[in-house]
C-alpha cells in the first residue's frame, strides 16, 4: 500500500468493530492483534508514531533484551499489574516481530534494543505494517473531541473535532500521556477515561532533567560517561551505579539522571535533595590518589588548571577546580595535601541541590494516568465499563530508561488487542 493510499484510505461508512484512539506504539500494536473486523484507528497528527520519531535521539531505544521479569523489576509505578501484558507479548516477541516486518535489530549496552539503521521511521514503519496486516484502517488528522456510550444501541461513539461521528462495539483509548505535548501528547485519554468514570491519577513528570540551584551553564552541553551518582532526598537516597549523564543550562540529564527523577517524582522530591556524582566509580580514594600523584608528579612545573587534563574533561577542569575553592593558576607543586583531598573529594562527590524536576512536558514519559485499580490486568479492559480497554502510557504505569516504557506500550497494546479477538472468538463460536 503506496503512503497516499495509506493517508487516503477511509472506515466503510461510521461504523467498526473497534476504535482505537491513538496511532502510537500501543494503539497500532492494539490494532494488529485484532483479528476479527480489524479496527478504525483514529490519530490527531499528521502522521502515526510521531513521538517515536524523537525517542532515542531519533534512534529509538524499541525494547530491552531482557525477560518480562526484568522490565517488571524497572518499572516504577504499578509493576504487579504489568504481569500478565509482559507475559503475553515479553521483550523478544517484540524484537521478532520487528525483524519480521523488516526490521533488523541490534542491541547495545544495558541491553537497549535499536533498529540496525538507527532510524525511528523504520520502527513506525514495520508497527503500520503490522496494524494494517491486521485489518486496521488508519485515519490521520483524525482527533477525537468526545467520546461516550450509548445504552440503547450498545455501542461506543466517538466524535471527531471536524463534526464527524464514529459507533463501534469497542473502544481502545491509547492516547499517550501529556509529556511532549507538540507529539500529540496532550492528556485527552485523561479527559475520555472520566468521561467513563474512571479516577485518573494526577499526572506527574517521569524521565525528566533535574533543575539545581547551583550555576551548571558554563557545563552546558557536557557529556560524562561511566559516572556514578545518587541523590538524597526526604532520608532516602537513590543509586544509578554506573551511566551516563549530561549538563543542561538548568541542571543535569542523560539515562541515569532520568532514571532517577522517575523515582523521586514517583516519592515526592524532598526540600534539599541532594545530587552528588562520583566521576571516578571505576577507583577507590586510595586509586585515585594515588593517580593525582602521578599526575602532580608528571605535571608539577605547570599551573594547576593545566594539569588535570588527562583526568577530566576540558569543559569541566575550571569547573572543578573552582568547587573545590582552589586556585588554577597555583603551581602543581605548591599544591598541599590538605588540597589535594579537597580535589579528591570534589571527584568523587561532586554535589549539588536540586532545585525541582524540570516541567512534565519535558519529561519523556509521563507518570500518573489511569488508575489501575480499575483496570482488568488479565485483559487490561475497564472494570466499569464493559468492552472499554486501555493501553500504553495513559495508564498509571512508567518505567525507568532503557526501552521499557516502549515494551510497556507494545505489551499493552498486544494485550487489549488480542482481548478483544479472543471475546469476539467467543462470541462468534457461541453464535455458530
Amino acid at each position: 500500500m503506496s503512503a497516499l493510499q495509506y493517508k487516503r484510505k477511509s472506515m466503510s461508512a461510521n461504523t467498526a468493530k473497534t476504535i482505537i484512539i491513538g496511532a502510537g506504539p500501543a494503539g497500532l500494536m492494539a490494532a494488529g492483534s485484532l483479528k476479527y473486523g480489524g479496527a478504525a484507528v483514529l490519530e490527531k497528527n499528521e502522521k502515526a508514531g510521531k513521538k517515536l520519531y524523537i525517542t532515542g535521539k531519533g534512534r529509538c531505544n524499541l525494547t530491552n533484551d531482557c525477560s518480562g521479569a526484568d522490565v517488571q523489576k524497572n518499572a516504577v509505578t504499578n509493576p504487579k499489574f504489568l504481569f500478565s501484558a509482559l507475559n503475553a507479548f515479553p521483550p523478544r516477541e517484540a524484537m521478532r516481530l520487528f525483524e519480521s516486518c523488516g526490521v533488523p535489530l541490534k542491541t547495545e549496552r544495558g541491553g537497549r534494543v535499536f533498529p540496525a539503521s538507527d532510524k525511528a521511521s523504520d520502527v513506525t514503519a514495520a508497527l503500520k505494517k503490522y496494524a494494517l496486516a491486521g485489518g486496521a484502517q488508519i485515519r490521520l488528522n483524525a482527533e477525537a473531541q468526545s467520546v461516550w456510550f450509548d445504552g440503547k444501541s450498545q455501542k461506543f461513539h466517538v466524535r471527531l473535532t471536524d463534526g464527524a461521528e464514529l459507533a463501534s462495539d469497542s473502544l481502545i483509548i491509547a492516547t499517550g500521556g501529556k509529556s511532549y505535548p507538540a507529539t500529540g501528547s496532550t492528556g485527552d485519554g485523561y479527559r475520555f477515561a472520566k468521561a467513563f468514570g474512571h479516577t485518573v491519577v494526577p499526572p506527574r513528570p517521569a524521565l525528566v532533567p533535574l533543575v539545581l540551584h547551583e550555576d551548571v551553564k558554563p557545563l552546558e552541553g557536557l557529556s560524562l560517561e561511566n559516572v556514578s551518582v545518587s541523590v538524597s532526598s526526604g532520608g532516602k537516597t537513590y543509586r544509578q551505579p554506573l551511566g551516563e549523564m549530561v549538563f543542561t543550562a538548568q541542571g543535569a540529564s542523560g539515562p541515569c539522571i532520568l532514571s532517577l527523577s522517575s523515582l523521586l517524582s514517583r516519592d515526592g522530591l524532598a526540600e534539599g535533595a541532594r545530587l552528588s556524582v562520583d566521576l571516578k566509580p571505576g577507583l577507590s580514594a586510595a586509586q585515585l590518589e594515588a593517580r593525582i600523584l602521578r599526575d602532580f608528579e608528571k605535571y608539577k612545573n605547570k599551573q594547576l588548571k593545566n594539569a588535570l587534563f588527562e583526568l577530566l574533561p576540558k569543559s569541566l577542569i575550571s569547573y572543578i577546580i573552582g568547587y573545590a575553592g582552589l586556585d588554577g593558576e597555583t603551581a602543581v607543586h605548591s599544591v598541599t595535601k590538605p588540597q589535594r583531598a579537597i580535589l579528591l573529594n570534589a571527584l568523587k562527590s561532586l554535589t549539588f541541590t536540586i532545585k525541582s524536576l524540570d516541567a512534565l512536558e519535558k519529561g519523556i514519559v509521563t507518570g500518573g494516568g489511569v488508575s489501575v485499580g480499575e483496570i482488568n490486568p488479565k485483559t487490561l479492559e475497564s472494570k466499569l465499563v464493559k468492552n472499554l480497554y486501555f493501553a500504553g502510557e495513559v495508564l498509571d504505569v512508567d518505567a525507568l530508561t532503557g526501552g521499557y516504557n516502549i515494551q510497556i506500550a507494545l505489551s499493552t497494546g498486544y494485550l487489549a488487542g488480542s482481548s478483544i479477538t479472543t471475546r469476539n472468538a467467543q462470541r462468534t463460536t457461541r453464535n455458530g
